[in-house]
């Protein structure tokens, strides 16, 4: 079944940390980040997107801190980037009591989780909430993790990769696989709360991981939360192919988003999958008032609390470079490190006439962390919206959270009504499930193109559902259902 372009889907970013993509603008007067530990606070934003029928709240997370600027955290701690940090699932459950209809994406690490674990947690949020849940996948990047459970160093990137595609593989058979839709009987008659034949044990045995039980937990309302990811290394945008329904990333120009997009849907497409099921979502930063002239003014005294010795610190951990190593004002066209270096390519195409130095990287990293940033009125902004979306060929923006709650509330206030004015968002919500605002109502459960209705029952049949087959990715022939390793 073919995907149209539906309306423009609004996400909003946010972390549990005082301090995330902005460094600095929670110095800013009225800025609310520091009650991240707050139920209240939380619920609060919830309720403003909520009111800007925002599809969802994509809730970042990181699990290790920065410490490779001259080989220290300092600059990090100082700046509340990161850490503190709180784990991003109980919040959620707050949240989902005091909303009706936001959908809530949590980051969940493939590397230092256990998949039968996380996959009862994304079940149990997905049942609360009636099926609002989504699932961010990332393979994490920091050795301060690895190190504080008890690991040298993170596995090599690739390797990170190929664990995360046995890790989907063994949640994918606990959710689709391990109970039939009829197993929860509940007849109080008879004494019988689940019929124990229709329940099965998934028996993966792998590289990675051993899980041979079934699920402790009874089928949600979509079973597998829709899948989220954000990486954008050539493994990265092939996991993203295979597995994603929607796709966060961040770009200063829609000129760089659109080849990055193009490439994805393509492989998507060699796999077998619509490659208009992906819907991308690049970060967005806005600074919206009543007239163009008044946000400018409130951008330049935002600027102001910018911090750019909490932005090298960022991008130092990201690049795995150390640019403390070099004074504030050394041109970096002269620095030769192969992950600085496409970086800084980046860098130097979205503004070109410019020389960057440490100092001038900073500033820029501090504010915006190579998302852009829509300065303007609402007219001026939405126009912006709609240029990204014609360019880079995506299907909505994700909000980015700074400050706290002027952000929020004033894209809610000035931006939602032009946005509904243009007829390029939803009056309301449509349908009750996050995967029906993916992709219509009535479609609450994965599509037959994705990987994980490979392990899917039909109530019809009680038996595996196979749908497109993922082919190996060295261009053999598609396997066959894995059948074998889920046969009780």
């Amino acid at each position: 079944m073919t995907i149209p372009r539906q309306k423009l889907q609004l996400n909003a970013i946010r972390q549990p940390s005082a301090g995330h993509i902005n460094i600095g603008l929670n110095r800013y007067f009225g800025e609310q980040s520091h009650r991240y530990g707050e139920l209240e606070f939380w619920v609060e934003q919830a309720k403003i997107l909520e009111r800007g029928n925002f599809e969802a709240l994509f809730i970042a997370d990181v699990l290790g801190d920065f410490n490779v600027y001259k080989g220290r955290r300092d600059e990090s701690l100082r700046t509340g980037n990161n850490v503190p940090g709180d784990d991003p699932f109980p919040a959620v459950a707050a949240m989902i009591a005091e909303t009706r209809n936001l959908g809530f994406v949590v980051t969940g690490s493939t590397s230092y989780e256990l998949p039968y674990i996380l996959a009862r947690r994304f079940t149990t949020l997905d049942r609360l909430s009636k099926g609002r849940i989504g699932w961010n996948i990332v393979t994490s990047a920091t050795d301060t993790a690895a190190q504080n459970i008890g690991r040298p160093k993170q596995l090599d990137h690739d390797e990170r990769y190929d664990l995360a595609d046995e890790f989907t593989e063994v949640a994918y058979k606990l959710w689709e696989y391990s109970w039939q839709p009829d197993a929860v009987v509940n007849d109080r008659y008879e004494g019988l709360y689940v019929e124990a034949s229709r329940v099965h044990e998934i028996g993966h045995r792998g590289k990675y991981f051993t899980v041979p039980g079934i699920h402790h937990a009874e089928p949600s309302p979509q079973r597998t939360p829709v899948i989220y990811q954000a990486g954008t290394s050539d493994k990265g945008r092939q996991f993203a192919a295979t597995h994603a329904e929607g796709v966060f990333l961040t770009a200063p120009a829609p000129e760089f988003l659109r080849p990055i997009v193009e490439d994805v849907r393509a492989r998507a497409a060699a796999l077998g999958r619509d490659p208009r099921s992906l819907r991308f979502l690049p970060a967005i930063n806005v600074v919206v008032d009543d007239t163009d002239e008044a946000a400018r003014y409130k951008y330049e005294k935002y600027r102001k609390y910018v911090y750019p010795e909490g932005g090298l610190s960022r991008f130092s951990s990201m690049v795995g470079y150390d640019i403390g190593q070099l004074t504030l004002d050394t041109p970096l066209e002269y620095v030769e490190v192969q992950g600085f270096r496409g970086f800084m390519e980046i860098v130097t195409k979205s503004d070109p006439n410019r020389v960057w130095t440490p100092r001038e990287l900073g500033e820029w990293f501090a504010y915006g962390d190579l998302t852009p940033i829509f300065v303007g009125s609402p007219k001026t902004v939405v126009d912006e919206i709609e240029r990204w979306v014609e360019v880079a060929d995506i299907d909505g923006i994700t909000l980015v959270d700074y400050p706290l709650p002027a952000v929020f509330e004033e894209f809610v206030n000035f931006v939602v009504p032009e946005l509904r004015r243009r007829g390029l968002v939803w009056d309301g919500y449509e349908g009750s499930t996050l995967r029906e605002y993916h992709y219509g109502v009535g479609q609450q459960h994965v599509r037959p193109d994705h990987p994980a209705s490979r392990h899917s029952w039909t109530v019809e049949s009680t038996l595996p559902t196979a749908a497109v087959p993922v082919p190996e990715q060295n261009g053999a022939a598609p396997a066959e259902p894995d059948t074998q390793s889920v046969t009780p």
